[in-house]
């Protein structure tokens, strides 16, 4: 297979590996990367050895695939869950712990935790419950049920609140005292939810290849249309001005500011001709600088006003697979992707040229 081109040739490396990747995590110190793979694969980078692919390591931590992977409480470590049932603690050079053992699949995981780590939480999906632990896992901090299957969960900032979507709407969660803030409903179903960084709007992707959203204070609903494809991925900029998607040729951005996104038509960023994006991530220092993956493999680092466009990594006529996992890691200056045909990938955006 021929490598990757740009900015992987010079600051990066990448592999090939079995099975569709999907999820690449920074370990919260930084000095890690996790991939893992459908099939049931982990792989552990340490950032000492990003040039060095020879060094990365495979784990098969689960009696069959990964189904979601996650930061863990640990700075180092990793939490995966797996269609064995399990949810299991990696700590790189360690044997993996097995933290629980659930009665449904854990499909969704987020891990939420403040900068002088004084507070870390995880809270994951499983079936119509969401399980919030915070600091051990030796008995839940909360469980909250719903009517009808999670689809997905996020954390506000502060780690107070948590917002989760759901057939027919999406609910905002008080965690200091596990009661709903306030529920928003629209029927049908809702796939991938995001919260505005000061809360002031809730979006979800829509089966119907729609976007929908509710403006928090007063419920007032807002619909974003025209995707050629499902929307898989939506990312707030970091102080909630813009709010990009998947779904469309173009990366589409649509404007959280004077009054928008309602009556405002969205910005369309350079992408890839004759394809379409598969998955978006802001820069989380960098303001509005945004990493964004497509269909052909291929990664781009696009500037705010769309003029300048870096390729992370440019696909070969699909060879590559369409990206599937894409993350920053907290201080933006690694950058890991991987694919449905099982590269992994890592650009240190820090380094020389």
């Amino acid at each position: 297979m021929q490598a990757p081109l740009q900015l992987i040739d010079s600051r990066g490396q990448f592999k090939e590996v079995e099975g569709n990747i999907i999820g690449c995590v920074h370990s919260q110190d930084g000095q890690y990367i996790a991939f893992a793979t459908a099939d049931g694969d982990l792989w552990l980078v340490a950032r000492k050895d990003l040039q060095q692919p020879n060094n990365w390591q495979k784990l098969q931590p689960h009696e069959g695939g990964i189904l979601c992977l996650s930061q863990d409480m640990t700075p180092s470590g990793f939490i995966t869950a797996g269609d064995d049932n399990k949810i299991l603690r990696i700590i790189p050079g360690k044997e993996p712990e097995l933290l629980l053992k659930t009665k449904r699949w854990a499909e969704r995981m987020v891990t939420w935790f403040d900068e002088t780590n004084v507070g870390i939480m995880v809270a994951f999906t499983v079936g119509k419950e969401v399980h919030i632990y915070q600091d051990h896992f030796d008995k839940p901090k909360t469980i909250i049920e719903h009517e009808s299957t999670v689809s997905d969960l996020v954390f506000n900032q502060d780690g107070q609140k948590l917002v989760t979507s759901y057939y027919n709407g999406a609910t905002l969660w008080s965690l200091k005292d596990n009661t709903k803030v306030k529920e928003f409903t629209w029927k049908g179903s809702h796939l991938v939810v995001a919260l505005h960084p000061q809360e002031e709007a809730i979006v979800t992707s829509m089966q119907d290849h729609d976007l929908h959203g509710w403006r928090v204070s007063d419920g007032h609903n807002m619909r974003m249309s025209g995707y050629p494809v499902k929307v898989q991925s939506l990312n707030f900029s970091k102080e909630g001005k813009w709010l990009a998607t998947s779904g469309a040729e173009a990366v589409v951005m649509w404007p959280f500011f004077d009054g928008g996104p309602m009556g405002k038509p969205p910005v369309e960023l350079p992408g890839i001709p004759g394809g379409y994006c598969t998955i978006v991530r802001f820069h989380p220092v960098y303001g509005d600088l945004l990493a964004a993956g497509f269909i052909d493999g291929s990664v781009l680092l696009i500037s705010p006003d769309g003029e300048k466009v870096l390729p992370i990594s440019l696909g070969q006529d699909k060879a590559f697979g369409a990206i599937t996992a894409l993350n920053f890691n907290n201080s933006g200056d690694i950058l890991c992707f991987g694919t449905e045909k099982g590269i992994i990938g890592l650009v240190d955006l820090a380094a020389s040229a």
